[in-house]
């Protein structure tokens, strides 16, 4: 459980004036949930923040630290990466760098082996998945697709769907999120 995580998600709410029931309204998450969360009494799958986000406004990468001075380039060394927690159900890993009000938000997402949790999550925009290790399992709009290393997709991010591991191995994919208006 992340209670640094729950501070930020609670401190933007509060400074937006947004209630628990706003937020659990726009993300379908209860409001019981998201108070655990907010007080570092629950832990939180990547879809359940990834709504969060959306229904704050931000990107899910706002709730990541090392956010530095914005430049009108980023360059982004793999050894500058931060350490990773191996332990948590998913790892999601911001390759933004610092760019002022980017269009698109590159992730790097790693999925434990048997992942199944969470629910289908939506939000605007589109969304793009590049495939790099093991198999990854995307249900979309009610159809199950197997994504091998090299297999990518491009979708409406507003089509509901769900990352799932259903393998002994890690998966590892690049997602890259381009908001809507």
């Amino acid at each position: 459980m992340d209670t640094d995580l729950g501070k930020l998600i609670r401190s933007l709410r509060v400074g937006q004036k947004k209630t628990l029931r706003q937020i659990s309204e726009k993300t379908e998450l209860s409001i019981s949930f998201l108070s655990q969360v907010e007080r570092g009494k629950s832990s939180i799958t990547l879809e359940s923040l990834k709504k969060i986000s959306e229904a704050l406004d931000v990107s899910p990468s706002y709730f990541f630290p090392d956010r530095s001075e914005q430049t009108k380039a980023s360059l982004r060394r793999g050894s500058d990466a931060p350490a990773r927690d191996h332990s948590a159900p998913f790892v999601y890993e911001d390759l933004s760098g610092d760019l002022s009000n980017p269009a698109m938000k590159p992730t790097l997402v790693t999925l434990q082996p048997h992942d199944e949790k969470g629910a289908p999550f939506v939000h605007r925009g589109q969304e793009f998945v590049y495939v790099l290790e093991g198999v990854l399992t995307l249900l979309l709009s009610g159809e199950e697709y197997e994504l091998y290393p090299g297999d990518s997709i491009h979708m409406d991010s507003s089509a509901p769907r769900h990352w799932l591991n259903r393998t002994g191995e890690r998966v590892r994919f690049l997602c890259v999120n381009a908001r809507g208006k």
